[in-house]
């Protein structure tokens, strides 16, 4: 297993954020530039820093640290969402419900999202190579470094995984919960 240089700061949580009817359009050009965008615009209002992250056709995982004493993710997911949804409307239409209709919202994401408040340095390395494995684990790669829509490749330039992690023999006993 790497080793990690990197103390938690902050309040660190990690995220799934799914879209609605798990359509497979988040390693599409435009939206990924739209949630490029997104995250770069709420960072500037409500700081935040992106440790990992991977996008899957229909959804992403990522883990981020937040200032000290601000637990506010939900703000910015809302903001992110929003922005993802408004700029790629055109782009994919959608059939609202009706209470989708009646709440004003959009089709673009689910309602929700998952995360878990990251407990300690031990919990940031299994989330870490959860991350960097998931699209290994759904067949879509044989490598973590074939997976070009990842911060594997930040990791691996700092030193943190060897460019072969995650399609070696030793990657194939992992279990992840």
């Amino acid at each position: 297993m790497p080793h990690y240089r990197r103390a938690l700061t902050g309040t660190t949580f990690f995220f799934t954020v799914v879209t609605h009817r798990r359509r497979p359009i988040l390693c599409d050009d435009a939206v990924r530039n739209a949630l490029r965008d997104a995250i770069a615009q709420v960072r500037r209002r409500l700081p935040f820093n992106t440790d990992a992250m991977v996008l899957m056709p229909d959804y992403l995982h990522c883990i981020w640290t937040l200032p000290d004493g601000d637990s506010n993710f939900s703000s910015r997911w809302a903001q992110i969402k929003h922005h993802v949804s408004y700029v790629c409307r055109d782009l994919y239409p959608t059939v609202r419900s009706k209470s989708q209709h009646r709440r004003g919202s959009g089709a673009f994401w689910q309602r929700r999202f998952w995360e878990h408040q990251i407990r300690d340095e031990h919990d940031m390395e299994r989330h870490l190579d959860y991350i960097h494995f998931n699209p290994v684990k759904h067949g879509l790669v044989t490598t973590a470094s074939a997976w070009p829509y990842s911060t594997f490749g930040r990791y691996v330039r700092d030193g943190v995984y060897s460019a072969d992690w995650g399609g070696s023999p030793a990657c194939d006993g992992m279990e992840f919960e």
